[in-house]
């Protein structure tokens, strides 16, 4: 395990609560991250499955970061609001 600080995640973004909720629903009975952000994602990450890669604190819009840090590795967390919308965070790394 590196001691850099840095976190890895994978997210989808959406610009709606209900659809964050709707997406949650999905991913809590099984429903695959990647199949899901390449589906619903607004971001261009979701070519990716949704992958952001590793970042450092500072790097990603506060709210985000918080709630990326706070989780284990392989939790899944949202609706997390930020002024791009609604993201639901999955740690990777």
């Amino acid at each position: 395990m590196s001691n850099t600080g840095k976190v890895r995640a994978s997210h989808i973004l959406v610009e709606k609560q209900s659809q964050a909720l709707d997406i949650m629903k999905k991913l809590e009975t099984g429903g695959d991250f990647g199949k899901l952000a390449l589906q619903f994602s607004t971001c261009p990450s979701r070519k990716k499955g949704g992958d952001l890669g590793f970042f450092g604190r500072g790097q990603m819009v506060k709210e985000f970061e918080t709630a990326t840090y706070a989780m284990k590795v392989g939790e899944v967390k949202g609706p997390v609001k930020t002024k791009f919308g609604y993201h639901l965070i999955k740690r990777t790394g």
